[in-house]
Protein backbone atom coordinates (compact mmCIF):
# COMPACT_ATOMS: atom_id res chain seq x y z
CA UNK A 1 0.00 0.00 0.00
CA UNK A 2 1.57 3.08 -0.79
CA UNK A 3 1.82 6.09 1.65
CA UNK A 4 0.36 8.31 -0.75
CA UNK A 5 -3.51 6.73 0.19
CA UNK A 6 -2.93 6.20 3.59
CA UNK A 7 -5.27 8.62 5.60
CA UNK A 8 -4.11 10.67 8.72
CA UNK A 9 -7.34 10.28 10.76
CA UNK A 10 -5.75 12.56 13.65
CA UNK A 11 -4.40 15.02 11.39
CA UNK A 12 -8.16 15.26 10.04
CA UNK A 13 -9.60 15.32 13.41
CA UNK A 14 -7.68 18.16 14.50
CA UNK A 15 -8.27 19.98 11.11
CA UNK A 16 -11.96 19.85 11.35
CA UNK A 17 -11.81 20.99 15.09
CA UNK A 18 -9.98 23.99 14.47
CA UNK A 19 -12.32 25.00 11.68
CA UNK A 20 -15.14 24.31 13.86
CA UNK A 21 -13.82 26.37 16.76
CA UNK A 22 -12.79 29.32 15.03
CA UNK A 23 -16.23 28.97 13.27
CA UNK A 24 -18.17 29.04 16.24
CA UNK A 25 -15.62 31.83 17.58
CA UNK A 26 -16.31 34.15 14.46
CA UNK A 27 -20.07 33.30 14.59
CA UNK A 28 -19.65 34.69 17.74
CA UNK A 29 -18.59 38.02 16.99
CA UNK A 30 -21.39 38.29 14.22
CA UNK A 31 -23.93 37.51 16.91
CA UNK A 32 -22.80 39.28 19.40
CA UNK A 33 -23.42 42.69 17.75
CA UNK A 34 -26.63 41.43 16.31
CA UNK A 35 -28.34 40.22 19.66
CA UNK A 36 -26.92 43.22 21.41
CA UNK A 37 -28.83 45.77 18.53
CA UNK A 38 -31.84 43.93 20.04
CA UNK A 39 -31.07 45.42 23.42
CA UNK A 40 -32.75 49.00 24.63
CA UNK A 41 -29.82 51.50 24.57
CA UNK A 42 -28.72 53.44 27.97
CA UNK A 43 -30.45 56.13 26.26
CA UNK A 44 -33.63 54.49 25.97
CA UNK A 45 -33.54 52.75 29.08
CA UNK A 46 -32.82 56.19 31.07
CA UNK A 47 -36.02 57.75 28.75
CA UNK A 48 -37.68 55.62 30.89
CA UNK A 49 -36.01 55.42 34.66
CA UNK A 50 -37.70 57.45 36.95
CA UNK A 51 -36.20 61.21 37.45
CA UNK A 52 -35.47 62.95 40.80
CA UNK A 53 -36.29 66.11 41.15
CA UNK A 54 -35.00 68.79 44.16
CA UNK A 55 -38.43 71.24 44.31
CA UNK A 56 -36.40 72.97 48.04
CA UNK A 57 -35.97 76.20 45.23
CA UNK A 58 -39.30 75.84 43.94
CA UNK A 59 -40.93 79.19 44.68
CA UNK A 60 -44.99 79.80 45.36
CA UNK A 61 -46.68 80.36 42.38
CA UNK A 62 -43.58 79.24 40.05
CA UNK A 63 -43.92 76.21 37.24
CA UNK A 64 -40.29 73.84 36.93
CA UNK A 65 -40.50 71.58 33.84
CA UNK A 66 -38.35 68.21 34.09
CA UNK A 67 -38.57 65.65 30.95
CA UNK A 68 -39.57 62.27 31.63
CA UNK A 69 -39.81 59.42 28.92
CA UNK A 70 -39.30 62.27 26.73
CA UNK A 71 -42.47 63.90 28.17
CA UNK A 72 -42.36 67.40 30.05
CA UNK A 73 -43.96 67.23 33.69
CA UNK A 74 -44.73 70.49 35.34
CA UNK A 75 -44.17 70.92 39.24
CA UNK A 76 -46.09 73.90 40.10
CA UNK A 77 -46.02 74.55 44.07
CA UNK A 78 -49.27 76.76 44.35
CA UNK A 79 -50.51 79.12 46.93
CA UNK A 80 -52.93 78.94 49.91
CA UNK A 81 -55.35 81.53 48.15
CA UNK A 82 -54.37 79.16 44.53
CA UNK A 83 -55.80 76.21 46.39
CA UNK A 84 -58.97 78.23 47.64
CA UNK A 85 -59.56 78.74 44.15
CA UNK A 86 -60.43 75.40 43.01
CA UNK A 87 -63.86 74.82 44.52
CA UNK A 88 -64.67 77.83 42.64
CA UNK A 89 -64.49 76.43 38.98
CA UNK A 90 -66.47 72.37 40.27
CA UNK A 91 -69.32 73.77 38.41
CA UNK A 92 -67.38 74.93 35.02
CA UNK A 93 -65.32 71.47 34.99
CA UNK A 94 -65.93 68.49 33.03
CA UNK A 95 -64.49 65.81 35.70
CA UNK A 96 -64.18 68.33 39.01
CA UNK A 97 -63.83 64.86 41.11
CA UNK A 98 -61.37 63.32 38.71
CA UNK A 99 -63.59 59.89 38.65
CA UNK A 100 -61.51 58.92 35.55
CA UNK A 101 -58.70 56.60 37.49
CA UNK A 102 -56.61 56.53 34.31
CA UNK A 103 -55.94 60.54 34.89
CA UNK A 104 -53.99 59.69 38.32
CA UNK A 105 -52.84 57.42 40.41
CA UNK A 106 -55.70 56.81 43.82
CA UNK A 107 -53.41 58.90 45.83
CA UNK A 108 -53.82 61.98 43.82
CA UNK A 109 -57.25 60.96 43.52
CA UNK A 110 -58.58 64.18 45.52
CA UNK A 111 -59.60 67.83 44.87
CA UNK A 112 -55.91 69.19 44.77
CA UNK A 113 -54.65 65.87 42.43
CA UNK A 114 -52.08 65.78 44.50
CA UNK A 115 -50.43 63.83 47.73
CA UNK A 116 -49.12 67.70 49.02
CA UNK A 117 -51.76 70.12 48.57
CA UNK A 118 -49.32 72.57 47.52
CA UNK A 119 -47.85 70.65 45.16
CA UNK A 120 -48.82 70.03 41.85
CA UNK A 121 -47.02 67.26 39.44
CA UNK A 122 -48.42 66.89 35.72
CA UNK A 123 -47.73 65.16 32.65
CA UNK A 124 -47.79 68.60 30.24
CA UNK A 125 -49.45 67.13 27.24
CA UNK A 126 -52.80 68.48 26.47
CA UNK A 127 -55.01 65.55 26.10
CA UNK A 128 -56.76 66.60 22.77
CA UNK A 129 -53.96 66.31 20.10
CA UNK A 130 -50.50 66.39 22.36
CA UNK A 131 -49.73 70.04 22.25
CA UNK A 132 -47.98 71.43 25.48
CA UNK A 133 -50.36 74.07 27.25
CA UNK A 134 -48.71 76.98 28.70
CA UNK A 135 -49.38 78.25 32.16
CA UNK A 136 -51.30 81.19 32.78
CA UNK A 137 -51.32 82.15 36.22
CA UNK A 138 -52.41 85.65 35.39
CA UNK A 139 -56.28 86.02 36.68
CA UNK A 140 -59.36 87.38 34.17
CA UNK A 141 -56.76 88.14 31.62
CA UNK A 142 -58.47 89.63 28.65
CA UNK A 143 -58.08 87.22 26.17
CA UNK A 144 -59.55 84.21 28.85
CA UNK A 145 -62.11 86.01 30.43
CA UNK A 146 -62.84 87.20 33.67
CA UNK A 147 -64.04 83.90 34.88
CA UNK A 148 -59.94 82.78 34.84
CA UNK A 149 -58.59 82.04 38.09
CA UNK A 150 -55.06 80.90 36.26
CA UNK A 151 -54.45 77.51 35.10
CA UNK A 152 -52.93 75.68 31.75
CA UNK A 153 -54.35 77.36 27.99
CA UNK A 154 -53.37 75.24 24.75
CA UNK A 155 -52.98 77.67 21.89
CA UNK A 156 -53.56 74.80 19.15
CA UNK A 157 -56.72 74.58 19.95
CA UNK A 158 -57.90 76.53 23.45
CA UNK A 159 -58.52 73.94 25.55
CA UNK A 160 -58.64 75.22 29.09
CA UNK A 161 -57.27 73.44 32.38
CA UNK A 162 -57.40 74.91 36.29
CA UNK A 163 -54.27 74.99 38.51
CA UNK A 164 -55.32 71.52 39.41
CA UNK A 165 -54.98 70.30 35.71
CA UNK A 166 -58.96 69.67 35.47
CA UNK A 167 -60.53 70.13 31.91
CA UNK A 168 -62.95 72.58 31.68
CA UNK A 169 -66.22 72.08 30.12
CA UNK A 170 -66.76 72.79 26.37
CA UNK A 171 -63.50 72.85 25.13
CA UNK A 172 -62.10 70.10 22.45
CA UNK A 173 -59.85 68.02 25.27
CA UNK A 174 -61.75 65.11 26.90
CA UNK A 175 -59.79 64.66 30.30
CA UNK A 176 -57.89 66.48 32.69
CA UNK A 177 -54.26 66.72 32.34
CA UNK A 178 -52.30 63.04 33.22
CA UNK A 179 -50.76 62.81 36.76
CA UNK A 180 -47.69 60.84 36.42
CA UNK A 181 -46.95 58.37 39.08
CA UNK A 182 -44.45 59.78 41.79
CA UNK A 183 -43.51 59.39 45.26
CA UNK A 184 -41.69 61.84 47.56
CA UNK A 185 -38.14 60.42 48.86
CA UNK A 186 -37.89 63.19 51.25
CA UNK A 187 -39.87 66.68 51.76
CA UNK A 188 -38.07 68.33 48.74
CA UNK A 189 -36.96 65.74 46.66
CA UNK A 190 -40.08 64.19 44.44
CA UNK A 191 -39.28 60.83 42.14
CA UNK A 192 -41.21 60.99 39.40
CA UNK A 193 -42.21 57.64 37.05
CA UNK A 194 -41.68 56.10 40.76
CA UNK A 195 -44.78 55.11 43.04
CA UNK A 196 -43.75 52.15 44.85
CA UNK A 197 -44.41 53.11 48.67
CA UNK A 198 -46.18 56.49 47.93
CA UNK A 199 -49.09 57.54 50.08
Amino acid sequence: MSTDNVVDTGRRRFLVASTSVVGAIGAGFVAVPFISSWMPSERAKNAGAPVEVDISKLEEGRLLIVEWQSKPVWILRRSKKTLADLAKNDDRLRDPDSKNAAQQPPYAQNHYRSIKPEILVLVGICTHLGCSPTYRPDIAPADLGENWLGGFFCPCHSSRFDLAGRVFQGVPAPSNLVVPPYKYLSDNVIRIGDDKGAA
